[in-house]
C-alpha cells in the first residue's frame, strides 16, 4: 500500500501573518487539527491546535493579535504520496509525530498523513507509531521527544 492510498487528500492550508483565532476557527470548521503552514509558494511550518494552546494561549498571547508564525511548528516533515506506507510510518516513529505533510513527484503539497489514516488500514502501523512514541526513554526532562539511535 502507498501513502497515496491511506491519506487525506487536499490539505489546508493557512499564511503565517493569519491570527491564531482565524486558524482555529478554520480547523473547527473543517473538523482538523492541524494546518500546514503555507508562504511563498512553499511549506515553512506547520500548526496544530495543540501549537495553538501550548506556544500561544498559555504563554499568554491573545488568539485575536497573536500570529500563526508564532506558535507554529518550523520544522517541515514531508513523506511522497508514492512512498510505501509502511516507509511513512517508520518515518513518523522516528520523528515521534502524529502527521506528515504529503508531496507529489513536483514536491507539492497533496495531502496529510495521519495516525488517523493509518488506523483505517490493515495491519498494526497506527499502533506501531503509538508504541514507539509513547516510550518513556524518548523523553527529555521538560516532557519533550526526543530522537534516540
Amino acid at each position: 500500500m502507498l501513502v497515496k492510498d491511506a491519506m487525506t487528500h487536499r490539505a489546508e492550508t493557512i499564511g503565517p501573518d493569519e491570527t491564531l483565532q482565524a486558524a482555529a476557527s478554520r480547523m473547527r470548521a473543517l473538523n482538523i487539527g492541524a494546518l500546514p503552514v503555507w508562504e511563498d509558494d512553499r511549506i515553512i511550518g506547520m500548526l496544530t491546535d495543540r501549537d495553538i494552546v501550548i506556544r500561544g494561549v498559555a504563554d499568554g498571547m491573545h488568539p485575536v493579535q497573536a500570529t500563526v508564525r508564532g506558535s507554529m511548528t518550523p520544522q517541515v516533515v514531508c513523506c511522497f504520496e508514492e512512498q510505501p506506507l509502511d516507509e511513512a510510518a517508520i518515518f513518523m516513529e522516528e520523528h515521534c509525530i502524529r502527521r506528515v505533510m504529503v508531496l507529489d513527484s513536483r514536491k507539492r503539497l497533496v495531502g496529510i498523513l495521519s495516525l488517523d489514516d493509518l488506523a483505517m488500514t490493515p495491519g498494526r502501523l497506527a499502533v506501531d507509531v503509538l508504541e514507539k512514541c509513547h516510550d518513556p526513554e524518548r523523553r527529555d526532562y521538560r516532557g519533550h521527544w526526543q530522537h534516540i539511535g
